[in-house]
């Protein structure tokens, strides 16, 4: 079996602890920079540290949706074809997000296996995907019942 394919039970049955490394998601529509080769090189020689040492690893890839800028590029398609994201409306300016993401989305992941990227790719994920989506919002259900996500009355800078 492959290394990800082995469960939590079969490894501790073999006393062999998994080393689970989730890539940093890089954007849906970007390009590889060499912020992006030094992580991948690094994780990768970690990935490699440990599967040689007898350990099963899941290096697991995924790819962000990157909204703003995804959003500003679609918004620019629109403005070149005489149009605005308001007037063509909601429902159909989510198709043409969707549409930007299968034309421009894969770039990167193509590119980092390229480099080599030891990652289990069978496994890629999307920041969007329906059940990464539910499982965002189940754990802010359940952080809000234990009081730990609230409302309050003041700014919040995310930068």
């Amino acid at each position: 079996k492959p290394d990800s394919k082995v469960t939590k039970e079969e490894a501790k049955e073999s006393g062999r602890e998994p080393y689970v490394l989730p890539m940093p998601p890089p954007n849906v529509t970007g390009r590889l920079h060499m912020g992006h080769a030094i992580f991948v090189a690094l994780q990768d020689v970690l990935a490699r540290f440990h599967r040689m040492r007898g350990r099963p690893v899941l290096w697991l890839p995924g790819t962000d949706h990157a909204g703003i800028a995804t959003q500003l590029q679609v918004e620019k398609a629109l403005i070149a074809e005489g149009t605005t994201r308001e007037e063509v409306g909601r429902e159909t300016f989510l198709e043409r997000v969707w549409e930007y993401k299968e034309e421009q989305g894969g770039h990167i992941t193509r590119q980092l296996r390229s480099l080599g990227a030891s990652a289990d790719w069978s496994r890629e994920r999307f920041t969007m995907d329906e059940d990464n989506c539910n499982s965002v919002t189940e754990a802010f259900v359940r952080f809000h019942e234990k009081g730990l996500v609230y409302r309050g009355e003041y700014m919040v800078n995310w930068a």
